[in-house]
């Protein structure tokens, strides 16, 4: 499956981000990607060390700073 119809499936579901850098996680709800993985999460946060950190909201992840894309079941 491409990567693109795959992130298509998880539209609506809680997903966990591992972004490049700081190599911390981001939880949320998926509400939108496009053909650039770029991702629209709600309800965010960060997750430091398995626990939650801090509440972000809204935020909009740029696909190419993207490393790992996980469903949370």
């Amino acid at each position: 499956m491409f990567p693109n119809k795959k992130i298509q499936s998880l539209i609506g579901q809680k997903i966990q981000v591992e972004m490049k850098g700081d190599k911390n996680m981001l939880e949320g709800t998926l509400v939108s990607a496009d053909d650039y993985l770029n991702l629209y999460l709600t309800s965010t946060a960060e997750i430091i060390d398995g626990e939650r950190k801090r509440v972000l909201g809204s935020v909009v992840l740029r696909g190419n700073n993207i490393i790992m894309i996980n469903p949370v079941n």
